[in-house]
């Protein structure tokens, strides 16, 4: 099987040329395109959340070799969330060769978080069943880079952080709501939009209602914060 033209353009960016292509078009294959003879990249979504949990609690581990487990988990789940996996995937502009059905290109799959994440996670299983657990770690250290450095400042709770920036500035605590709710019952997708007693306020999505408030949150401090 041959790779077209923007999937070794696409490799080229993952750094990982794949002896068998058919996994990463499996890796990069929605459920809303799957068939019979087109299996989607659930199954590998499944193995690649276990392939990067491994790697990051090995990297939280060596950057802090003193810190207690009430530490470390905080970090671990800061690089494992399906907002850093988008995150990196954006980085490499795997949404471009996401093969998705019409539903999904209409309402913008390709720059959804949870569509991203869940791709990315994919792929990484795509590569360690290509190549092995040693190429995968190396892979994911690379694409993860300086996150693994700067998790201790970005794992904080990101919600509370938000709560004390306003009431600091004699604001009311900031409100969450739910403006929308997409997807499948077996795998929604939560967006939350928080607001300040200022008017200004943010949005983030995520597969559950605490995930996209923690999200909406970060974007809200970035804006705040980065503005100042």
């Amino acid at each position: 099987m041959k790779l077209s033209k923007d999937l070794k353009a696409f490799c080229d960016r993952l750094g990982h040329e794949f002896t068998r292509p058919d996994l990463l078009i499996r890796a990069l294959t929605h459920s809303s395109l799957s068939s019979d003879t087109r299996p989607d990249n659930q199954r590998l979504e499944f193995l690649g959340d276990r392939v990067l949990g491994l790697v990051m609690a090995e990297a939280v581990l060596e950057q802090d070799k003193d810190a207690p487990e009430g530490r470390l988990a905080p970090r671990f789940n800061t690089l494992v969330r399906k907002e850093t996996c988008a995150e990196v995937a954006r980085e490499i502009d795997l949404g471009a060769v996401l093969k998705l059905g019409k539903s999904e290109m209409k309402t913008g799959g390709r720059r959804k978080n949870a569509l991203l994440g869940d791709a990315m996670e994919a792929v990484i299983a795509a590569v360690y069943r290509d190549a092995g657990f040693e190429v995968s770690r190396a892979l994911i250290r690379r694409l993860w880079g300086e996150r693994v450095a700067t998790v201790q400042a970005d794992s904080r709770d990101a919600k509370t952080t938000l709560q004390e920036w306003a009431q600091a500035r004699r604001q009311t605590p900031p409100t969450y709501a739910e403006v929308e709710r997409s997807g499948p019952d077996h795998a929604p997708v939560f967006t939350i939009e928080v607001r300040l007693q200022s008017g200004e306020s943010a949005r983030a999505e995520a597969a559950s209602k605490r995930q996209a408030e923690q999200s909406a949150a970060q974007a809200m401090l970035a804006k705040v914060i980065g503005g100042q």
